[in-house]
């Protein structure tokens, strides 16, 4: 039962999240992945499994709070088109770290520990209560908020008015509860991010950002839970990691959208 949660959360949070980023950039390209976040959740779960310094989700909530700041500090400097560079090339740094991290393990069972959590198949690898009871209060607060936020984005993303600092602040930091209160405990799950949230906007002619909360969180959920069953019940007697396998299954559509579009 706890699998199944955690994809519908997964499936929520993170299409919602890339929605918000798309909003305040006012870009297609918006991803919770596209400013590190997702890299430096993962950085944080690593840092926490091969240590033992702390549980999974707050070595991950430590670990994105600084990722976060450290990207609305630049978000204050750089126009959109340089934050996306910026972005790209620091997910890529964060990501080396847990390389680092990673690849530097104590000893075998950690390592595997470490790549059954993150090949995001939600087995729950190493998940404690404590890590479960964190998440739902970040998913809670961080939805929440991105409903709160919603009327200044849509506007925003319509031009009609420009986000202050502090919503900038506050609207970072509700995609951050949400990427990691998914990450935490499942693993970096891609495509849903960025693929979902533009398959919204192409079926959808409003700019209702709320309109695409909804659309978008059907869709991150059916497309998880339909790889989840694929992985799960039809795997070809091979593992297949459940992000992998949802790119296989949705780019295809997506190609197919975006065509006929």
């Amino acid at each position: 039962m706890l699998s199944l949660l955690y994809v519908i959360i997964a499936g929520i949070a993170l299409p919602v999240g890339g929605v918000q980023m798309q909003y305040l950039w006012r870009n297609q390209l918006g991803d919770v992945y596209s400013l590190g976040l997702g890299s430096a959740a993962c950085l944080g779960a690593a840092a926490a499994t091969m240590t033992g310094w702390c549980s999974l989700t707050v070595g991950s909530f430590i670990c994105t709070l600084l990722c976060t700041l450290v990207c609305f500090v630049v978000t204050l400097k750089v126009n959109t088109r340089n934050l996306i560079t910026f972005g790209i090339l620091f997910g890529t740094f964060i990501g080396s770290l847990g390389t680092i991290v990673v690849t530097n393990a104590p000893n075998g069972d950690l390592l595997k520990q470490y790549y059954l959590w993150g090949a995001a198949n939600f087995s729950l690898e190493g998940v404690t209560a404590g890590d479960i009871a964190f998440s739902l209060v970040l998913f809670a607060v961080g939805l929440a908020a991105a409903f709160g936020l919603a009327g200044k984005l849509t506007r925003h993303f319509n031009g009609e008015i420009e986000i202050s600092n502090v919503g900038k602040a506050l609207i970072l930091l509700a995609i951050m509860f949400l990427v990691t209160s998914a990450v935490s405990i499942c693993g970096p799950i891609g495509f849903i991010s960025l693929g979902v949230p533009n398959l919204s906007r192409i079926l959808s002619d409003s700019t209702d950002i709320r309109r695409h909360y909804l659309i978008s969180g059907l869709m991150g959920v059916g497309l998880l839970l339909l790889t989840y069953l694929v992985v799960n019940h039809v795997n070809f007697g091979i593992y297949l990691p459940v992000s992998a396998t949802m790119a296989i299954i949705a780019l295809p559509l997506m190609a197919i959208l975006f065509l006929k579009k």
